[in-house]
């Protein structure tokens, strides 16, 4: 997994609004069409595609069209690398000479 702050901001960014998490909470029970969203969200179709879009581009979610409608799911690679990134960013890995002081 290539940590670079562009991704980084991708997958936080998908965790960092209400809306995101409640449908990803909608989609733990598994995969769903946009057309159920709509109606468990009770959102439009344009904010639906917004919220959608930002999942997918974190990679967190996944999509598939049939017909004129896009379903989504949880993406599991996705999930994972996510967990990872959580982990990675926020293990401590400093040394001695990084964590100098300036007076010293």
């Amino acid at each position: 997994m290539e940590l670079t702050p562009e991704k980084n901001a991708n997958v936080f960014k998908a965790f960092c609004d209400e809306k995101r998490l409640a449908i990803l909470e909608l989609l733990r029970s598994g995969e769903k069409c946009a057309c159920v969203l709509i109606d468990q969200m009770e959102i439009g179709q344009s904010s639906l595609s917004y919220h959608m879009k930002i999942l997918c581009e974190s990679g967190i979610v996944e999509s598939r069209q049939e017909g004129k409608w896009t379903h989504y799911k949880i993406s599991e690679q996705g999930s994972h690398e996510a967990m990872l990134l959580l982990k990675a960013i926020t293990t401590p890995n400093a040394t001695a000479e990084d964590t100098r002081c300036c007076n010293q």
